[in-house]
């Protein structure tokens, strides 16, 4: 029996979550997505997996893996949770040689480190649907890091989702917009309603698609950005000449060419970089 058809063997996904005794943990921001369809759909919409190390961080019962492999993707699944370790093992069983397991909290790993366990220098790609509790900084982390990923597609909540692509002067538009469009091109790529996932969340998902710019900001120059998003939205009814005070306040407006009477939601992506650099010196 070839990979392909050893996953199709496996019992369904409800099935092997009953015999595991494993019901979704809230703590943990679980909600599983057990319709293979689904899933499916997500791994075609990731492009092509089989010329790159495929990170997916949160696999839970391995909906998402499942999918991912039967698209011959080589994964590394980054699960926090023990309990899912068996079912896990058993669709490393059905794929043989393309899916490790690293039990680890995924804020905490070194993902360029787990690709080049599997390759040296090998494109990654992150396809996850992400914990409602940690895909907000899981997205900052991979956006400003050094993994430099070739595509990230994500499921967020609708809203988080929503604030990725959000354009400026809108009331979704802030820190994770301006972060996210200055390193990538972000677009939502597939809605899913809360009946999808066992148990269904208050709330609608969406998958996020991410693809690096063929620029890329200095790492500085990221740094920066975060500490003027941070400021500047955090107090997102000032002024900027208020809300960036600890940072120089009009000055440092008036030296990115600024006007520093005007609030962060009217300033987009490029006039946010300006001031980034001009902190700079």
């Amino acid at each position: 029996m070839n990979a392909t058809g050893a996953l199709e063997g496996l019992p369904p996904l409800r099935d092997a979550l009953a015999a595991h005794g494993i019901f979704a943990n809230k703590g943990f921001g679980q909600h599983f997505l057990l319709d293979l369809n689904i899933t499916r759909k997500i791994a075609r919409l990731a492009g092509p997996l089989d010329a790159c190390v495929t990170i997916e961080v949160g696999p839970g019962p391995g909906g998402l893996t499942r999918a991912l492999l039967e698209a011959g993707a080589r994964v590394v699944a980054v699960e926090k949770d023990p309990r899912f370790l068996p079912l896990l093992a058993e669709l490393q069983d059905a794929a043989p040689g393309r899916l490790t397991v690293v039990q680890a909290d995924a804020l905490q790993v070194d993902e360029r480190a787990l690709a080049d366990a599997i390759e040296p220098g090998a494109p990654v790609r992150i396809v996850a649907n992400l914990p409602y509790n940690v895909g907000t900084p899981l997205l900052i982390k991979w956006l400003t890091g050094s993994l430099l990923p070739q595509s990230m597609s994500l499921m967020f909540q609708k809203e988080v989702a929503q604030r990725i692509i959000a354009p400026v002067g809108s009331d979704a538009y802030g820190r994770l917009a301006v972060i996210a469009q200055a390193v990538a091109e972000a677009e939502i790529v597939m809605d899913l309603p809360a009946r999808a996932f066992t148990p269904p969340p208050k709330v609608a998902s969406a998958v996020a698609r991410l693809t690096p710019r063929a620029t890329r900001p200095s790492d500085a120059e990221l740094k920066a950005l975060e500490a003027v998003t941070r400021e500047a939205f955090g107090q997102r009814r000032k002024m900027l000449k208020s809300s960036l005070k600890a940072l120089g306040g009009a000055a440092l407006c008036e030296a990115a060419g600024i006007d520093p009477e005007v609030r962060a939601e009217t300033i987009d992506v490029a006039g946010f970089l300006a001031l980034a650099r001009a902190t700079q010196g």
